[in-house]
């Protein structure tokens, strides 16, 4: 049967492929493991395999798991993050992806500024519309740009999206175009890069490293089904 180890190897490889396919270096994709709903023996079997990059979608999840675990390990917030839980979650994760509204964004950049902070975000995108799913409407994001870099304490590197779900991975790949396209198009806007970009999840990551994902956030391909 195999292993967390096991799996966590074959997606490397994969990654690794999808990066040649594309004419780019697999060491600048990085692979973040969701570790959402698997309990701390679980995470750690990925740990003593190399992966130090986890995603936990919700906050009081990630709080009782981070203390059990290496104090090495990274950690970023990928679900929605409420605004009562931006004190807790603050001091804990290198990174909050799912920035999904400028209200959201101020409270952080407030809490932010009362702990001495300067967290780094990615700021998530609906880019199908769907009203199930969290995240700036493109142009949306285009209007509130100005007022998102007024914010001084937030280090923005990019964007993120979730698509909607299709078994066939190449129904994702015009929504990764959509995000790409749409990240240098607001760098041009605001005059700052936005070199990250989070897409692609396990059935679909390869085809998001083929069109610019920066960070692929693969969970049931290590850890099994939920």
């Amino acid at each position: 049967m195999a292993t967390v180890a096991d799996h966590l190897a074959a997606i490397r490889e994969r990654l690794a492929q999808a990066a040649e396919r594309a004419g780019r270096k697999a060491s600048d994709i990085e692979l973040l493991a969701v570790s959402k709903t698997f309990p701390v023996e679980v995470i750690q079997e990925a740990v003593e395999a190399g992966q130090t990059l986890f995603g936990e979608n919700k906050v009081q999840e990630l709080l009782a798991k981070q203390p059990a675990l290496p104090s090495r390990l990274r950690w970023h917030l990928i679900g929605h993050l409420q605004s009562n839980k931006v004190r807790k979650i603050l001091p804990i994760v290198e990174a909050i992806q799912g920035v999904d509204s400028l209200d959201l964004a101020k409270d952080i950049n407030r809490v932010a500024a009362e702990l001495g902070l300067f967290p780094k975000v990615y700021l998530e995108i609906n880019v199908a519309a769907e009203s199930s799913k969290f995240g700036f409407n493109p142009q949306a994001v285009r209007d509130q740009l100005e007022a998102l870099y007024g914010l001084d304490r937030l280090e923005i590197q990019g964007l993120m999206c979730i698509p909607p779900f299709s078994a066939a991975a190449e129904d994702s790949r015009r929504y990764f175009v959509l995000l790409r396209n749409l990240r240098d198009e607001l760098e041009k806007l605001g005059g700052a890069p936005l070199p990250r970009l989070s897409m692609g999840m396990s059935h679909d990551f390869e085809v998001a490293i083929e069109e610019g994902a920066t960070i692929v956030r693969v969970g049931t391909a290590i850890f099994g089904g939920r």
